[in-house]
């Protein structure tokens, strides 16, 4: 009995003490407490460092070490949401979050165990439900666990879930404000370049974390030397035992006004390869699986620019600008397909990587242009009407091979393979009015052109004996070849004032044309490091270019036969460049501060032979291009950069001494030898501060442009509407603009709602002459965007973005304006109903008011569907689809450049109904779902 009174009285006093102690806390302010456990030993860890992070504004103090026995206390603490942080050398950092009030004053965590893992230094986890974040320097991961993952989702659908990601309808990826550019699987590429493949192919229950960060050059991520140059980019890790197995989709539909497509995929991986193929067919716009390819030096665009001197394209003739892609305009046919295989060799010390695709696209339509050009006494304004008939065959083949040499040298091989075959066929209407009728242009053209290209490059890298010391050489070859046969024919009539015909210019020609560029360049690259805090990146490459452009024009000796060569309109020429280039980067890094700076420069050494008619033309010039960036890192998750970059605009052959075509007879150039190079000037600024936890995150930038001396255009125009036009260094005007971004982005807890709003703000001036007089157009442009989304899993989903914009262009030689105000306004969601249906609906509304060149544009854009899925794993699905409602889809533009506005309008696909079939395939890991 007395034990047992003893015991009371121990009881009551040891109650006594601990309501004591919790009324002194109370009094003192909120608490903490417990220890820091080695997981393996058990043993207490002693000076473990703990940290409380603010969950609110994602500030963090360091507050106390452990004692001897490994424990920590923390009081006065205010009330609040926290993160606690505990860190020990070489063992795994724990975090875990906790809150403190009324109702919790006091919060013990126990014992902390924390195993010995040293890859997993300069991490921070932070465990939760939807917001299972892991932060690894510069990288964000997302663990894919922690999101709900709908039977037969794809990356694409995880993604439209992580918090700080949107996903377009056309599957491009923004992260934070900025633009994803590149998608990886498992570190390595997946079908090339296009993101596609991987979010719309790969299944979600698949991926075990998305890791979202900017990606550095090959260079700086060997040298551990920024450059500066970095790329947004994903890579979709899969989970260990989901990397085994095979997986697809098939999928079919046809509708009304015979609208058909369909889609076969098939993966199959093992533990060190991957195998997958793709085909597509359709003629409903669904164009290929990805977002198409890029190829260097292959058919886009005008120009080719060749080391440090633009060559004119002269396959590029005419109208003939079709390249092969479909953006929208027209009615396309298009089957593609592909294949990709990628294996690692060696334990991991080879990886192959390779890539087969081919496409052919036919697209017919109309387009109608309007073009207001001013000129001093006036405006010329033309009307035209083209029907077009175009198409592309192409493939493409490339190939990656790396090796691990040794402990400290590595090789990449890269080859890549590219043919097309482009045929187009176009007629054209067009009349010129000024005070009166001024001509009418008819045209007709042909032709047929063949694009070869092969890329090859190897690129060896070496670490040397003292840290920070490095070495690489990258030797590449680049061979491009175009050959085209085609025929112009255009009828040109010419009217007096008083509306009659004054005369008549007839052309009728068959052009053969080749260009050819063989290229080979090499560049060595040597990084020193003087200290820990200062390197330095210098390199020295050669460059050899030769190319020919070759133009042949015939006219008619007999109906059909053309055999007569016409001189004035053929050339050859054979173009030798021969390019030194030294530069340096300098990088001190320093705490939180990187300042990059550093120039390059070429000496060129051009020489243009004339082959047909006898002559040389040289050239010796050098380029200058500085740089210089400064960067500060503010936290983690927030930095701040100023930047500069500055660079000599030579101008190009066509400017100097332009090739004589007379496929464009009312635009007529000639060259100007006397041009002089100018120099452009760019500085820029960004900060971007971005919270995991409350999912805020805020972009600013703004940069600022100007060019000394820049070289602009001259147009003449006669009494007839024929155009003259040469360029010329510009004197006592300086072309210049500046622009500004801003993007927040926030989540609402409450009602768990993502929110997104942009602002941009832009001005400039350029300038052009106009019958010899300086022509000024001033311009500013105001835009505000407001993205709202909402996604709640298994029931329904949907986002809207909207936002104003307003135009403002001023020509000095007629100051009527073409302002102009717009509004767009797009939504879309999906509701899961019961029975497995599935409702989803998009719309898209497009306004621009109305100017003193153009008629208004408004146009609406509806589409719904109705969906069902069945058998048990819900891997098979029958769709109801209605394409534009509303009938009123269209394709238009408008540009407005130094003295021209234009716009252009082409036809579109239009209302269609369709239903469609589709199946997924699942054998990974523990799925079961067969043939």
């Amino acid at each position: 009995m007395k034990s047992l009174f003893l015991l009371k009285i121990t009881f009551i006093a040891v109650m006594a003490s601990l309501t004591i102690r919790q009324h002194a806390i109370a009094q003192q302010g909120y608490r903490i407490n417990g220890a820091v456990v080695d997981t393996a030993s058990k043993s207490k860890l002693v000076n473990a460092t703990i940290y409380v992070l603010n969950a609110k504004d994602s500030t963090m103090r360091k507050y106390v070490y452990t004692t001897a026995g490994g424990f920590f206390s923390i009081k006065d603490l205010p009330q609040g949401e926290f993160i606690l942080l505990a860190t020990y050398p070489d063992h795994a950092q724990f975090a875990e979050k906790f809150s403190l009030g009324a109702e919790q004053q006091v919060h013990d965590f126990g014992a902390i165990n924390m195993p010995l893992s040293a890859r997993l230094l300069q991490e921070v986890i932070i465990r939760g439900g939807v917001t299972a974040i892991k932060l690894k320097g510069d990288t964000t991961e997302f663990n894919a666990r922690a999101y709900v993952i709908q039977p037969n989702d794809k990356v694409e659908d995880l993604l439209k879930q992580l918090p700080g990601l949107q996903v377009d309808k056309d599957g491009k990826i923004t992260a934070n404000g900025e633009r994803v550019t590149k998608v990886l699987l498992d570190g390595e590429e997946f079908f090339g370049d296009d993101p596609t493949l991987v979010t719309k192919n790969i299944r979600a229950d698949m991926v075990d974390k998305i890791q979202l960060y900017d990606k550095k050059s090959d260079q700086a991520t060997f040298t551990g030397v920024d450059d500066g140059s970095k790329t947004k980019t994903i890579n979709v890790k899969l989970k260990p035992d989901q990397n085994k197995g095979a997986f697809g989709k098939v999928e079919a539909g046809v509708g009304t006004h015979d609208i058909y497509f369909g889609q076969a995929l098939y993966n199959r991986f093992t533990a060190s390869q991957k195998y997958a193929a793709y085909f597509t067919a359709a003629n409903n716009g669904r164009v290929n699986l990805g977002m198409g390819d890029n190829i260097r030096l292959g058919a886009g665009g005008n120009n080719v620019q060749v080391g440090d001197i633009v060559i004119p394209n002269i396959s590029r003739d005419g109208d003939d600008n079709f390249n092969g892609n479909y953006n929208g305009r027209g009615l396309p046919v298009a089957q593609s397909g592909g294949a990709h295989y990628d294996t690692k060799l060696n334990e991991g010390r080879q990886t192959i990587n390779t890539n087969y695709k081919t496409s052919y696209l036919a697209v017919n339509g109309i387009n109608t242009t309007l073009a207001e050009q001013n000129l001093p006494a006036g405006v010329l304004n033309s009307n035209s009407r083209q029907n077009f008939d175009n198409s592309a065959f192409r493939q493409k083949l490339d190939f990656a091979f790396t090796t691990i040499l040794d402990s400290v040298s590595n090789l990449k091989v890269t080859a890549e393979g590219f043919l097309k075959n482009t045929k187009t066929n176009s007629n054209l209407q067009a009349v010129t009015t000024g005070s009166s009728f001024l001509n009418r242009n008819m045209q007709h053209q042909v032709n047929n052109s063949d694009v070869s290209v092969l890329n090859a490059s190897l690129f060896y890298t070496r670490k040397l004996k003292k840290e920070g010391r490095t070495f690489s050489w990258n030797v590449s070859e680049v061979f491009n070849q175009t050959q085209s046969d085609g025929f112009h024919n255009s009828t040109i009539d010419y009217f007096n004032p008083s509306g009659a015909t004054d005369s008549t210019r007839h052309i009728d020609q068959r052009k053969l044309i080749t260009q050819r560029i063989l290229a080979l360049s090499s560049n060595m690259t040597f990084s020193e490091s003087f200290s820990k805090t200062f390197s330095i990146v210098a390199n020295y490459g050669l460059g050899i270019n030769n190319s020919l452009a070759d133009r042949q024009s015939f006219n008619q000796s007999a109906p059909g036969a053309y055999t007569i060569l016409d001189s004035a309109f053929s050339n050859k020429y054979q173009f030798n460049q021969l390019t030194n280039q030294l530069g340096a980067l300098f990088n001190y890094h320093k705490d939180k501060l990187i300042l990059i700076f550093g120039t390059r420069a070429s000496r060129v050494n051009f020489e243009q032979r004339d082959r047909f008619n006898g002559g040389l033309y040289k050239r010796d010039f050098i380029n200058w291009l500085p740089q210089a960036n400064l960067q500060y890192r503010l936290s983690q998750q927030s930095n701040f950069s100023v930047g500069y970059n500055g660079g000599t605009v030579q101008p190009t052959i066509d400017q100097l001494q332009p090739v004589r075509v007379n496929t464009d007879p009312l635009n007529i150039i000639v060259g100007n030898p006397d041009l002089q190079p100018s120099f452009s000037n760019s500085f820029n600024g960004k900060f971007r501060t971005y919270q995991s936890l409350s999912g805020l995150y805020i972009n600013l930038s703004a940069n600022y442009a100007f060019s000394p001396g820049a070289i602009v255009v001259k147009r003449n125009t006669d009494a007839g509407g024929k155009t003259t036009i040469q360029f010329a260094n510009l004197q006592g005007a300086m072309p210049q603009n500046a622009a500004l971004n801003t993007v927040l982005g926030f989540k609402i807890k409450p009602i768990d709602l993502s929110v997104e709003i942009e602002l941009n703000a832009s001005a400039g001036q350029s300038y052009s002459y106009s019958n010899n007089v300086l022509n000024r157009l001033q311009s500013r442009s105001f835009s505000g965007t407001a993205w709202v989304q909402k996604n709640v899993a298994k029931r329904y989903n949907w986002s809207v973005v909207a936002g104003p914009s307003y135009n403002v262009r001023e020509f000095s030689l007629q100051r009527t304006g073409n302002n102009a105000a717009g509004f767009f306004f797009q939504a879309n969601g999906t509701v899961y109903l019961p029975a497995k249906f599935l409702v989803s609906s998009d719309l898209s509304y497009n306004y621009t008011a109305p100017t003193t060149a153009f008629n208004a544009l408004e146009i609406t854009n509806w589409n719904a569907s109705i969906s069902r899925t069945f058998l048990p794993a819900d891997q098979l699905k029958i769709s109801l689809t209605a394409n534009d409602l509303l009938n009123q889809n269209a394709n238009y533009s408008r540009n407005i450049t130094a003295s021209t506005i234009t716009q252009n309008y082409f036809d579109a696909i239009r209302q269609y109904f369709t239903v469609s079939v589709s199946w997924d395939l699942n054998q990974v890991g523990d799925n079961t779902s067969k043939k």
